[in-house]
């Protein structure tokens, strides 16, 4: 996965309207797009949103024994009777920082480190609302126990003040933090006033250097929502063509049937492209997902031998 450098801060103005009504528009035809995906086709769908998955466990009783069948079941995430369905993973755990070396130690004994990443939510998760320097070191120490991926929640303050200089400054010194690992920047839309305010964090985000976008904590009242999803998406095409740098986007939050998921890869199909279809740029946040779409996947195998 490559970093994102990031670029030096531009004020927002040249952003003058966000057509709301076409992006819900264009939100509705996704999802009958997903809808329409059937079969054999919808298998292979599934079994790529499996690879994409960040399995994420955020309870205040995570033990080493909960961690440890995280880990494993995002080693061996699908209970198929099918022998490829073994050397399928997903792409991470995502835990509290406290919980980072059970997670390392976990894989290390099952010989998965190089198929699934570890990743920890750091700098105040859920609320951001700490001071900047403690968000810091808590990153710093994320990293050092073997995180590889850092999962930040912006301080929504600073985006319903407009204060945009402070916030590109606050996730550059996030971004610096995070070292070799990959930063991962939650904007926490549900508690945005609208979404030009969502595109606006969006691209302070990325030019401060984050290497994805997220929606959500997974703690707010509102979650993922495609409007949202296709802002976002906007602003990682626009960055793109600003930088040449390719943003990876995750939504996150309230995602639990398979139905949803193939929304979210047929946003990402249709917005970014096939390019952005891994999970080197692509991830969903997700913890109690993998059985439905287990399921399904058995039925739709089922459906495609009887056609």
């Amino acid at each position: 996965m490559s970093r994102n450098p990031g670029i030096e801060y531009k004020d927002m103005d040249w952003v003058n309207y966000l057509n709301e009504p076409a992006i819900k528009i264009k939100a509705n035809e996704i999802a009958q797009k997903a809808n329409a995906i059937n079969g054999c086709n919808r298998v292979a769908w599934l079994l790529r949103a499996v690879t994409c998955i960040d399995l994420t466990t955020l309870g205040g009783d995570d033990t080493f024994a909960s961690i440890e069948r995280l880990v494993k079941k995002a080693v061996n995430p699908l209970d198929l009777p099918f022998e490829w369905s073994s050397q399928i993973s997903t792409a991470a755990v995502c835990v509290y920082p406290q919980r980072i070396g059970d997670a390392v130690v976990t894989l290390r004994s099952l010989d998965a480190v190089k198929n699934v990443k570890v990743a920890s939510v750091a700098a105040g998760f859920p609320s951001g609302q700490y001071s900047l320097e403690t968000r810091l070191h808590e990153i710093h120490y994320a990293v050092s126990c073997g995180a590889k991926e850092i999962d930040v929640v912006i301080n929504r303050t600073l985006v319903l003040s407009k204060q945009w200089r402070e916030l590109y400054y606050e996730i550059q010194r996030m971004r610096q933090a995070c070292d070799k690992a990959h930063l991962k920047t939650i904007l926490a839309t549900g508690e945005l006033f609208d979404l030009k305010d969502v595109y606006y964090a969006s691209m302070i985000a990325m030019m401060a250097g984050s290497d994805f976008i997220k929606t959500s904590t997974g703690k707010e009242t509102v979650n993922a929502t495609l409007p949202v999803g296709v802002t976002m998406c906007r602003a990682i095409q626009d960055y793109y063509k600003m930088s040449g740098n390719k943003i990876g986007f995750k939504p996150a939050g309230g995602i639990k049937t398979w139905k949803e998921t193939l929304q979210w890869l047929t946003l990402i199909k249709e917005m970014l492209g096939n390019e952005w279809l891994n999970n080197d740029l692509f991830r969903i946040g997700a913890s109690s997902v993998l059985s439905d779409i287990s399921d399904e996947i058995q039925r739709s195998l089922d459906e495609c031998k009887n056609a």
